[in-house]
């Protein structure tokens, strides 16, 4: 984010504050996108990544009081999102089997056009889709993801290995597939 969008995002915190609605408005448009996609990403469901947008954003209202305008602001919404998508997968939210994810349509070049990764990452049931979000994404190290998800260290590293190596294999196997021009 650029030191200008920074700036913005210091004077409309001060303004919503002190209660302007338009300023609060204008946090959400500048950064409800990029927090569905992380939600997104990392629960492969667009009922709960709007869930978790919503709950995000509830949160900073929240935290009005303790929020420091002169800190970049992103990084914190990244962090309670990604926090929220955790919660729903220690509680359970999902089954232990992969979240279908549809194949990519050739003419879907928009914004929530599935990146390449998204499209191997439905290879992954989620919550091993979540750790290797969060680990080689976000950069989460294994000891926080360890500790987030109430596991140890090696539990992180062990999953996230696992979960590479499924993800290679995937890649290997789409690779062998001759395509048509």
């Amino acid at each position: 984010m650029a030191d200008s969008d920074a700036g913005c995002d210091a004077q409309n915190l001060r303004r919503a504050r002190r209660g302007d609605q338009a300023a609060f408005a204008r946090l959400y448009q500048d950064h409800a996108q990029a927090i569905h996609s992380l939600a997104w990403r990392l629960t492969a469901d667009r009922q709960a990544a709007e869930d978790i947008v919503q709950e995000t954003f509830l949160r900073l209202l929240r935290w009005f009081g303790g929020a420091d305008p002169d800190r970049p602001l992103r990084p914190w919404l990244r962090q309670v999102a990604s926090n929220l998508a955790i919660d729903r997968l220690r509680r359970g939210a999902w089954e232990s089997s992969d979240v279908e994810i549809p194949p990519i349509a050739a003419h879907d070049t928009g914004p929530d056009a599935y990146s390449e990764a998204c499209g191997l990452l439905r290879h992954l049931p989620p919550l091993a889709r979540a750790l290797v979000w969060l680990n080689q994404v976000e950069g989460w190290s294994h000891h926080e993801l360890g500790k987030r998800f109430g596991r140890s260290e090696s539990w992180s590293k062990s999953t996230v290995a696992r979960a590479l190596i499924r993800l290679r294999q995937a890649t290997d196997s789409t690779m062998d597939t001759p395509h048509e021009d």
